[in-house]
C-alpha cells in the first residue's frame, strides 16, 4: 500500500515550512488542503506560498478556481485524488498539506456526497438569516434539524453547512460512522503551539496582512464585480475589510475582529484535529522545520533521500 502524509494543524502553526522541508527530503510534492487557496487572485489573505517559495518543489490544488466559482468538498475529492494518484504514479510521496477538516476527511474517509451536495439558495438564505439574526439564532435553528449535533456554534461556515445537509439529508454522520477509504497507507501529523504563542503568531500574520496590502486586494475584487455574497468573500480576513469599506467599522476595529476570528478559528481546528484517533501531534514551540520534518520522516517509515 503506498504511503501517503498528511500535515494538518491550525492557521499560522508552520504547516508550510514543515512541508516544504518534509518534501526536499523524501522527493515528495505537495497538495494543499486549503479550502482559500484554492482561489485565484486572493493570496494576501489566504497567506497564500508563492512560486518563489516553493524551492521547486511542485506543488497541487492552488490557484484552481477564479473567486466566483464554487467548489464543494466533492470537488476536492475528486481532484485530489487525482493529484495523489499521478504523484504516486512517478513514484513520488504525496504530502497533504492544510487547515480544512472536511478536506482531510475526504482523504481518509468515503464520502457519501449524496449528503454534500451544495443547496446554493438554502445557502444564501442562510447567511442572511445569520447576518440578521445573529450565532445564537443560527445554532438554534440547526439543534431543531439536529438535536445532536457535534458542530462549533462559532464556526459559521459549518454550522451553515450542517443546516444545508440536516435539513435535505437528515443529520451529519460522526466521525465513528465514516468508513476508511484503505486505499492508502495514511500517516497524520497535527503541528501544535502553546496556545499562547499560537495566538500572538496570528496576531502578528494579520498584522503582515495589512501591511502587505490586504485591503487593497479585496477592493481590487470588489472592483472586479466580486461581491461579499461569493463564497470566497465570506472568508475571515475578506469579510470584515468589506465591512470596513463599507462604513461599518473603522480600520483597526476591522482588523481586531480579523485577530479574534482568526484565533478562534485556530481553536476549532485543533479541536477538529482531536477527533483522528491515529494522529501524531508535534509540538512545534522548540522545532525547527527541518528537525519536524525528521520526526515525520521516521514516524512515516519513509527513506531521508
Amino acid at each position: 500500500m503506498d504511503n501517503i502524509i498528511l500535515i494538518v494543524g491550525p492557521t499560522g502553526v508552520g504547516k508550510t515550512s514543515s512541508s516544504l522541508e518534509t518534501a526536499k527530503k523524501i522527493d515528495g510534492e505537495i497538495i494543499s488542503a486549503d479550502s482559500m487557496q484554492i482561489y485565484k487572485e486572493m493570496d494576501i489573505g489566504t497567506a497564500k506560498i508563492m512560486a518563489f517559495e516553493m524551492e521547486d518543489i511542485p506543488h497541487h490544488l492552488i490557484d484552481i478556481i477564479n473567486p466566483d466559482e464554487e467548489f464543494s468538498v466533492r470537488d476536492f475529492d475528486e481532484m485530489s485524488d487525482i493529484a495523489i494518484n499521478d504523484i504516486i504514479s512517478r513514484s513520488k510521496t504525496p504530502i497533504i498539506v492544510g487547515g480544512t477538516g472536511l478536506y482531510i476527511n475526504s482523504i481518509i474517509y468515503d464520502m457519501d456526497y449524496n449528503e454534500s451536495d451544495i443547496d446554493i439558495a438554502l445557502r444564501k438564505e442562510l447567511w442572511d438569516f445569520y447576518e440578521k439574526n445573529g450565532e445564537d439564532e443560527l445554532y438554534n435553528m440547526l439543534l431543531k434539524y439536529d438535536s445532536e449535533a457535534k458542530v462549533e456554534k462559532q464556526n459559521i461556515k459549518r454550522v451553515i453547512r450542517a443546516i444545508e445537509i440536516a435539513k435535505n439529508h437528515g443529520k451529519v454522520k460522526a466521525f465513528s460512522e465514516m468508513k476508511f477509504k484503505n486505499k492508502y497507507k495514511i500517516n497524520m501529523f497535527v503541528l501544535c503551539k502553546d496556545r499562547a504563542i499560537l495566538y500572538e503568531m496570528i496576531n502578528k500574520r494579520v498584522d503582515y496582512m495589512i501591511n502587505n496590502g490586504l485591503v487593497e486586494e479585496v477592493k481590487e475584487l470588489l472592483a472586479k464585480g466580486l461581491s461579499k455574497e461569493c463564497q470566497s468573500m465570506k472568508a475571515i480576513g475578506y469579510r470584515q475589510i468589506i465591512s470596513y469599506l463599507e462604513g461599518e467599522y473603522d480600520l483597526k476595529t476591522a482588523v481586531d475582529i480579523i485577530k479574534r476570528d482568526s484565533r478562534r478559528y485556530a481553536k476549532r481546528q485543533l479541536t477538529w484535529f482531536k477527533r483522528y484517533e491515529n494522529a501524531i501531534w508535534i509540538d512545534v514551540d522548540s522545532l525547527d522545520p527541518k528537525q519536524v520534518a525528521e520526526i515525520i520522516i521516521n514516524e512515516s517509515g519513509l527513506i531521508d533521500k
